[in-house]
């Protein structure tokens, strides 16, 4: 202390051999779901003495992959990643894997990348509930704003609707079905298009918090009212829903139980210098929230 004296960390691990950290990327961090993942993945980590470097793609698939090769050059000794929605190249991954560094995808997972560690929701089966919850309320004329189908949730989550709809023989509408971003910007203009074309539902599933939020502010912006004029449910829980006007319903994911799964399987493989533990897929039950939407029919 007197000599201001700090260890090099990065020359102790270079003979330690390890480094005593993880990589995280995500594609967003101003948002509800990876915000309560980031916490709790840091504070995961800490508890077993590792350090998070935390690293945003903002959705751009050459960036993750930019990231990914840093993290990999700062000599982490695993990688906790949730994709974009543009990521399709696995490459990337392949050259993790060959240098002997553990990879665990979490929510988020290309369709290509089954052989990996995997922590995700049942996304068809939360979407599946919804339709059921709202069928059981009397909707028959229901919308889905969905995310892009390259990536499991957003495919997941359109298929989950669309059985539910055939199953309960509810007519699917294809005006009333977008693929799009996961962001307020979708919702906002989603909402928008049947709006102006005189052609809204009554209920409208929306893929994410986020496509919600637009919904609420394009229906506020034109005067409708909420759920009186037109209902919504989403995907993704977060404190904020509660204090919407209305409290916003939806499809929790357990995002403590997500971080605990993924540390728990990061750290085995860190731990297997034999290679001899396969790849898991773990795939944790949504639950519905219900509040101030979509709890009777208008």
């Amino acid at each position: 202390e007197e000599m201001g004296y700090m260890p090099n960390i990065m020359a102790r691990n270079l003979s330690a051999r390890k480094s005593n950290t993880l990589g995280l990327v995500v594609p967003k961090i101003a948002h509800h779901f990876f915000g309560a993942i980031i916490e709790s993945i840091y504070d995961l980590a800490f508890q077993q003495n590792y350090e998070t470097i935390l690293t945003v793609s903002q959705e751009n698939a050459e960036r993750e992959k930019k990231h990914l090769l840093t993290l990999l050059s700062m000599k982490v000794d695993g990688i906790i990643i949730s994709v974009t929605q543009e990521t399709k190249d696995l490459s990337v991954f392949e050259i993790i894997e060959r240098r002997g560094v553990p990879i665990v995808f979490i929510d988020r997972v290309p369709e290509a990348a089954q052989n990996y560690n995997i922590v995700k929701v049942d996304d068809y089966n939360g979407a599946y509930k919804a339709i059921e919850h709202a069928y059981n309320l009397g909707y028959r004329k229901i919308a889905h704003f969905g995310g892009v189908t390259n990536i499991n949730i957003g495919r997941d989550r359109m298929n989950g609707f669309k059985d539910a709809m055939k199953n309960f023989g509810i007519e699917i509408n294809p005006d009333w079905i977008f693929e799009g971003g996961y962001g307020e910007n979708s919702g906002y203009e989603f909402f928008m298009k049947l709006y102006k074309n005189n052609n809204l539902p009554e209920l409208i599933l929306a893929v994410t918090y986020p496509v919600a939020l637009g919904i609420y502010m394009a229906a506020k912006e034109v005067g409708l009212e909420i759920p009186k004029d037109i209902d919504v449910i989403c995907f993704g829980n977060a404190k904020v829903q509660n204090f919407l006007s209305p409290p916003l319903s939806c499809i929790d994911q357990p995002t403590d139980l997500i971080s605990k799964h993924a540390i728990d399987l990061i750290m085995k493989k860190i731990d297997d210098e034999d290679n001899e533990i396969a790849p898991q897929q773990i795939v944790l039950d949504t639950n519905l929230v219900l509040r101030g939407t979509c709890i009777r029919k208008h």
